[in-house]
């Protein structure tokens, strides 16, 4: 008996520690990068050439029915896609997340979110252009797309690949579940209620039993319904935080050069007595910012899917515009909060004296307390509700998907029933540390089977980009829109 438990610790310990230390460590930093500088310099860094184009037919074509309307089949709307995709991504990373790694970084790690957001542009572009592409209908009538099925229809296609692409599909999926389970709900609810608790006193049963009834109503309505709440969600709880934010920017204006001149002076110059500091500042950085918009791992490309869009370029363009809007914009704007604080002495890069005893995840929170007094701790504790459960309402979608490919959609219930009810149990929990890291860990994995299908298929990126641009630019060339005929022919006709 002795001996099983050793080896059950031992198996934990892999997992939350060794694992996880180096699926997101240089590891993971490498392939992810290197993903997204070979799609940028394939598509002759489209997200800067066309940085117009993408704009015009992402945010800038908002007042299109077309984009943005509700849809009376099972589809939804290429906005209402976007909202969800960033319910997943906007998280608790966007606020804890970037404070963490400005505390353990520096400044300098902001520079190096940034960078890892441009490159991941093209990543997430390419992920969706894939999943787009290389989607079906299943038995429910809906879009089913993701990692999944490019990886079994578009890497399996290849000469000797079949059981290589199919392999590398069911792993995807499980890890997407299991993920699911961790940083798409236990993370996500154990922090609402924590935060809940401390803000104003709400036992942690009663803020659990409360986002488990609310998530029973949203998650077992399915995509429609998830999409219908997301959409009035995210554009409300996005802009609630850049008001407030700008609010303490300008009430800081005065420090907003050294802020930008500390970020870029220590994203190359060591601090003070930290050893390997640019190391430290770059690695937090990466994983922070991909954390935060989590493009690679290949999970948005899920709900993107589900969109009535056509084109697979013009849902392209969304993951290119979610990217940014996650990291360019959020995330800069938590930066500055911090920045602008007090909190890091801007000279030295480090933790000011006066704050050494206050734990990264507070540093948002003490930011406007300092500006609003403690009005501003409550506001960030109803920010991180928000972006928290929409992070459950998006990742309840992408396991409900994995899980449909792995068991069919007839079980999708079963799932739906656990998810659930984990989102009370997490509420509950006071320490989710081991299992937090287990599950970090494989939201980590996800990127492996993942961007192998993008590396191996850059060619058809490449091949739908160019078709696209063609047609843009005038040019007489028929419309790519699926890997299937049928497909294909259906797509044609409803145009």
């Amino acid at each position: 008996m002795e001996t099983l438990k050793n080896i059950g610790t031992a198996i934990v310990e892999f997992f939350a520690s060794d694992l996880n230390s180096f699926i997101w460590g240089w590891f993971g930093i490498a392939i992810l990068l290197g993903t997204g500088v070979l799609m940028t310099v394939l598509t002759k860094f489209f997200q800067v050439s066309h940085f117009g184009h993408w704009m015009k037919k992402t945010i800038g074509s908002l007042f299109d029915k077309k984009v943005s309307g509700h849809t009376k089949d099972k589809t939804i709307s290429q906005f209402q896609a976007l909202c969800t995709a960033l319910a997943a991504t906007v998280g608790t990373g966007n606020i804890a997340g970037v404070a963490g790694a400005i505390a353990t970084g520096g400044p300098g790690a902001v520079f190096w979110m940034w960078l890892s957001a441009f490159f991941g542009m093209m990543t997430n572009y390419s992920e969706n252009v894939l999943g787009i592409f290389y989607r079906r209908k299943d038995k429910n009538g809906e879009w089913a797309g993701g990692a999944m099925y490019y990886l079994q229809d578009g890497l399996g296609s290849k000469k000797g690949m079949k059981i290589v692409g199919k392999v590398l599909a069911i792993l995807f999926s499980i890890f997407a579940v299991l993920a699911s389970f961790g940083i798409g709900n236990l993370a996500q609810a154990n922090t609402i209620s924590s935060n809940m608790n401390t803000a104003f006193g709400i036992p942690r049963w009663i803020t659990g039993l409360a986002l488990t009834l609310i998530a029973a109503l949203v998650v077992l309505g399915g995509i429609k319904r998830i999409a219908s709440v997301t959409e009035k969600i995210v554009p409300f709880m996005a802009g609630i935080y850049i008001v407030g934010a700008l609010v303490i920017m300008f009430m800081n204006i005065d420090t907003l050069g050294a802020i930008f001149t500390s970020i870029f002076k220590y994203a190359f110059t060591a601090r003070a007595g930290i050893g390997g500091a640019i190391g430290i500042a770059i690695k937090m950085g990466f994983k922070r910012g991909i954390f935060s918009n989590e493009a690679g791992l290949g999970s948005s490309v899920m709900v993107h899917s589900a969109s009535n869009v056509k084109e697979p370029v013009a849902q392209g363009m969304w993951g290119i515009f979610e990217v940014f809007f996650d990291t360019i914009i959020i995330c800069t704007m938590t930066a500055v909060v911090v920045l602008s604080s007090g909190i890091i002495d801007l000279g030295t890069g480090l933790v000011n004296e006066a704050y050494a005893t206050l734990d990264s995840g507070s540093f948002v929170s003490q930011a406007f307390t300092n500006a609003f007094g403690t009005l501003g701790g409550k506001f960030v504790a109803v920010a991180v509700l928000f972006f928290a459960f929409s992070t459950v309402l998006g990742w309840s979608y992408y396991g409900t998907r994995s899980w449909s490919y792995l068991f069919g959609e007839k079980s999708a219930v079963a799932y739906k029933i656990v998810f659930v009810g984990i989102v009370f149990v997490s509420s509950v929990l006071t320490d989710v540390s081991v299992p937090w890291n287990i599950s970090d860990t494989f939201n980590g994995l996800m990127m492996v089977p993942n961007l192998i299908g993008v590396v191996a298929l850059c060619p058809i990126v490449m091949k739908l980009t160019k078709n696209y641009l063609d047609r843009k630019n005038g040019k007489d060339v028929s419309p790519l829109l699926s890997y299937s005929a049928e497909i294909q022919k259906e797509m044609e006709k409803a145009d």
